[in-house]
């Protein structure tokens, strides 16, 4: 399959044309109907001259140049609608009836706020699609997208989340003039895999109830199933919490699929080198070393333990806490002792052999460091944050 990427070089035509090159290439094999040969990128600099040769050749078009800003309302139409135009009339050229698919907006339904000259544009552009199906037969698929966001998208244009991801990361002021406006976002990766879907023959359908997207099987229009409607507060203080996170160490809940995982994503690809480090409070004395490393807001804390040859540390047990002690480096011994039991519980540990043991509620215990010349690391994780106001750590030898 050739594949023509109109508009190849803006937010969506690199991300589609990164995830096609990846199937391409053998790098993604979660698509194994997706066999393709070349992909053919043109953009607003690309040698016109070549449109005719991706024309002829190509088995399916994704059609995703268009004019956001122009500097002159009218070139919205020339963008829009012009090079629509061009482009279907090349295919005609070559008597070319592959499926197309054109990225449209939802402001092309032109009510309310959406009636304007770029919503008008992309209305128009519709409708010639629409009618070069209708005299040739091609496929074509019509998808008015939302707000988009994520990796790569230009902040300061027309994406108000890129925008807030830029700032953010790199110290910039936002500003928000109403905290409760709702937007409707749609994630790349989403895109993409509708996308992926769409060359599989298996795209999703719908129709349009005023703005809203109404998913049935024979609509007129294609759309991503998967959105997400965020009030603007919503979205800032999300990204607070993520701008916090290496001071604090708190991870937000981001589950699967959720709008805070996107976001999350999306903010992390707009930070600077110098905030792509940060630093980690070690507390370290003559026994070694202690470094929390990472907490959440509901499954507790990861850390990391360095023991120096032949120390012993822990001695202590809790009521209701328990974790997992995983030695990553080194040669050591977990003991646990039943409080007012005498029967010892050893665990002989190495890196070379990488197991987690339970800490026990209830049990005391303790780790030692087995060797006389290498450090002992373990990797450990507690269920709960440490909180010293109430630590639910009592001192006591295991044996």
């Amino acid at each position: 399959m050739n594949i023509l990427v109109t508009g190849a070089a803006g937010f969506v035509g690199k991300n589609l044309v990164a995830s096609l090159k990846n199937i391409k290439d053998g790098k993604d094999k979660t698509r194994p109907n997706i066999q393709i040969e070349e992909i053919f990128e043109y953009d607003i600099d690309t040698d016109p001259a070549l449109l005719d040769g991706y024309c002829k050749q190509a088995d399916f078009v994704f059609n995703l140049a268009g004019v956001n800003r122009p500097q002159n309302p009218e070139e919205f139409m020339q963008g829009n609608f012009g090079f629509a135009s061009t482009l279907l009339d090349t295919l005609k050229k070559y008597n070319n009836t592959c499926p197309i698919m054109i990225s449209s907006s939802i402001q092309a339904t032109c009510i309310g706020r959406y009636d304007s000259d770029y919503g008008r544009s992309k209305k128009a552009g519709e409708e010639l699609v629409f009618d070069y199906a209708e005299q040739t037969g091609a496929k074509v698929l019509v998808y008015r997208f939302p707000n988009l966001f994520g990796k790569w998208c230009r902040p300061n244009y027309n994406s108000a989340v890129a925008t807030f991801c830029n700032n953010i990361a790199n110290d910039l002021p936002i500003q928000v003039n109403d905290r409760a406006i709702q937007l409707e976002l749609l994630y790349i990766d989403d895109l993409v895999q509708e996308m992926f879907d769409a060359l599989e023959g298996k795209e999703h359908r719908c129709e349009f109830d005023g703005i809203d997207t109404v998913i049935c099987e024979n609509g007129k229009y294609c759309a991503v199933p998967i959105t997400h409607k965020v009030t603007l507060g919503e979205i800032v203080d999300l990204l607070d919490s993520f701008k916090n996170q290496p001071r604090s160490l708190v991870m937000p809940e981001i589950p699967d699929n959720s709008f805070a995982k996107k976001l999350y994503s999306t903010y992390l690809s707009y930070l600077p080198k110098e905030k792509a480090i940060f630093p980690l409070k070690m507390n370290v004395d003559a026994r070694g070393s202690f470094t929390e490393l990472i907490k959440s807001e509901n499954c507790g804390q990861v850390s990391v333990n360095i023991s120096k040859p032949g120390i012993t540390k822990g001695q202590h047990w809790h009521h209701s806490k328990w974790e997992f002690f995983i030695v990553v480096s080194g040669h050591g011994l977990i003991q646990e002792r039943k409080i007012g039991s005498d029967e010892v519980l050893n665990f002989e540990v190495s890196g070379d052999k990488i197991e987690a043991i339970h800490m026990l509620p209830g049990y005391t215990h303790n780790i030692i460091n087995l060797s006389d010349t290498e450090d002992l690391v373990t990797v450990m994780w507690a269920n709960e944050q440490f909180d010293p106001n109430k630590p639910d750590t009592f001192f006591e030898v295991v044996e």
